[in-house]
């Protein structure tokens, strides 16, 4: 790959993670599996305050299905910074994200506290499919997590 075709890349990679965290926070459910491969490996087990190994999950469907009905009372906001990309190929790329995200819990929530405020890493791998970048697997990481 040219340094221009691996710029293109990073670039096309970064707009793929913005879209991840704005259909995540506007709830956009299809456009959430969209930015994912069908076959994504999703990794939160240590993004709550207590491991819990039943959020590693395969499947961009499985992941959104259990996801949703989690978000359905929760207002949420994800900030995504200073992502470190590597272009392995030009169908394959690693990055790591800092991020930072706030939840406020409305009544009737399935979540064990009020408010979150989280800061962490995303860790992801990328796959290009039929043109397009998509996330081929996602770990978060918890430096620290505020919650009441």
């Amino acid at each position: 790959m040219t340094d221009t075709e691996k710029l293109l890349a990073v670039l096309e990679i970064q707009a793929l993670k913005a879209r991840y965290f704005r259909c995540m926070d506007s709830k956009d459910w299809a456009g959430l599996e969209a930015v994912f491969a069908p076959d994504v490996e999703t990794d939160f087990r240590d993004s709550t305050m207590e491991h819990n190994p039943a959020l590693l999950i395969r499947g961009a469907a499985p992941y959104v299905a259990n996801l949703a009905p989690m978000l359905e009372h929760v207002t949420t906001v994800h900030h995504g910074h200073m992502p470190e990309i590597e272009i392995l190929s030009p169908t394959s790329a690693r990055g790591v994200w800092a991020m930072e995200d706030k939840l406020w819990v409305k009544e009737g929530a399935p979540l064990p506290f009020r408010w979150l405020h989280g800061y962490g890493h995303y860790h992801e791998t990328y796959t290009k499919l039929n043109g397009d970048w998509r996330i081929q697997t996602i770990r978060l990481t918890r430096l620290r997590v505020d919650a009441g």
